[in-house]
């Protein structure tokens, strides 16, 4: 269950491939683009093939760049095994038109720190376009690590470079380059901030390094996309004894979206596995459960005693309880 939202039209302006994976779409709002911060997002209604049938679901994308009064801009990256919102949208056409959100912010920039460390992972890049910018443009301290599988998969990187010069570094896989979170930490000042979004694999690292330098976690901000997991999404079953409920999460759909279709009301907020609204109780595992939020700890996950719905996945079969309670 989450807040009703006011949606708004709007319509496909353009499309501009970034890279061989990363597709740029501008929608032009019906009535106009509202302002937005750095770091924030908008939702969007699309129709995602389950099968035979097109069912509507809600995707969330980083805004990029400066708002501009007119136009909103976001990239989405081609997901081959995703659960299907990615070449929902790689199908959208010039003069589509679709239902989205006002702009939101659950990733909004601090501009009091003196002195910024961003780390990008892959399509993790979108919401840090625009923070750099801004940063540059204010004449802040800043410094950025960007890492991708390979050179042609850097987006924005011109647009970057530009505003960063010297202070962005770039690790390339394919080349064996990592991101040396260590050396870069160590050079910040104190108060420094820290902004991170990309897989959950290397938010982990990068938190692991902060924790190390003995820096406050309350400095390190971040944001991540639950596709990221140890293994491949697969198909699984889940029973909720509460409900009496036997039913099967597809390859390529989500925990919530399944429950949400059967009946289950399931509370959630960020959609992104950071909140930790949508976690609910596990009875029984037989399998592994694939966690990919950043909102339970190490601890909490090696236990598999929760799950958060939203982005987490199973290899095998899963038992949950729910809010649910009949009426007394």
């Amino acid at each position: 269950m989450k807040t009703a939202q006011i949606w708004t039209e709007a319509r496909v302006h353009a499309l501009r491939e970034i890279t061989p994976t990363v597709r740029e779409i501008t929608l032009k709002p019906t009535n106009g683009a509202l302002p937005h911060q750095a770091g924030g997002h908008l939702q969007l209604q699309v129709l995602v093939n389950q099968g035979a049938v097109a069912r509507p679901h809600t995707r969330s994308y980083s805004l990029i760049g400066q708002p501009d009064g007119t136009f909103y801009r976001f990239a989405v990256k081609r997901l081959d095994e995703g659960r299907g919102g990615s070449k929902a949208m790689w199908q959208l056409a010039v003069g589509d038109r679709l239902q989205i959100s006002e702009p939101q912010n659950h990733f909004p920039l601090d501009l009091a720190a003196p002195a910024y460390l961003l780390v990008a992972g892959g399509i993790g890049v979108t919401p840090l376009v625009g923070m750099a910018q801004l940063l540059a443009q204010l004449g802040a301290k800043v410094q950025m690590l960007f890492g991708a599988r390979s050179e042609a998969e850097l987006a924005y990187l011109k647009p970057l470079q530009a505003v960063l010069k010297d202070g962005l570094k770039t690790a390339i896989a394919e080349k064996g380059e990592y991101l040396n979170f260590e050396s870069e930490i160590a050079q910040l000042p104190p108060k420094a901030l820290m902004y991170v979004c990309g897989p959950v694999p290397m938010l982990d690292a990068a938190r692991r390094a902060w924790t190390k330098a003995g820096r406050p976690l309350a400095d390190l901000r971040y944001e991540t996309f639950g596709s990221s997991g140890r293994f491949a999404p697969q198909a699984f079953r889940v029973k909720i004894p509460r409900h009496n409920l036997d039913i099967t999460v597809p390859a390529d759909n989500g925990l919530l979206d399944e429950l949400e279709m059967a009946g289950v009301q399931a509370m959630y907020d960020c959609r992104r596995g950071e909140c930790g609204l949508c976690a609910m109780d596990v009875l029984a595992v037989d399998g592994e459960i694939d966690h990919r939020d950043v909102f339970l700890s190490d601890e909490e996950k090696a236990s598999n005693k929760r799950i958060c719905v939203c982005v987490s996945r199973v290899v095998g079969e899963i038992t949950l309880d729910s809010a649910y309670r009949a009426d007394a």
